[in-house]
């Protein structure tokens, strides 16, 4: 049986609150002239492995998550998204360790193909109609 992932503005209308996550990004996804990414298997992602053992042994709450939700999007590949659970305050010790570790002092990314990510309460609420009962099911009959 599949497993169910959680949709990371699901996430965080759960937590209530911004949540942090990471893409990882195998080639130009979506570009037509580098179709490359269609072959990427995230379990074969060596970078991916490595920032999960990373979390892992710092003590980081992680679990996989799907995109931000799109009723216009019928399926998507997993592409190995990580939801952090860790609150987006330049202050938390946790969030500086996870912060220092994906990007370089000036902000920008330690590698190209990870991206980093925080989505704000009041943009994952422009779903959450998604969490009425029954939704999604409703959706899929209207398809």
């Amino acid at each position: 049986m599949p497993m169910l992932l959680e949709h990371i503005d699901a996430i965080a209308r759960q937590k209530q609150r911004g949540v942090l996550y990471l893409e990882f990004h195998p080639g130009k996804k979506w570009d037509n002239e580098d179709r490359s990414w269609l072959e990427y298997d995230f379990r074969h992602d060596a970078r991916r492995t490595e920032v999960i053992k990373w979390f892992e042994e710092h003590g980081i709450a992680w679990q996989m998550c799907g995109h931000f939700a799109d009723e216009c999007i019928i399926e998507c590949p997993y592409f190995g998204d990580i939801y952090i659970d860790v609150p987006f305050d330049e202050h938390d010790p946790q969030y500086q360790l996870v912060r220092d570790y994906i990007e370089n002092p000036d902000g920008t990314m330690r590698d190209e193909n990870v991206r980093f990510y925080y989505l704000p309460l009041e943009v994952a609420m422009k779903n959450a109609h998604h969490d009425e009962p029954g939704f999604w099911d409703k959706w899929a009959d209207e398809l």
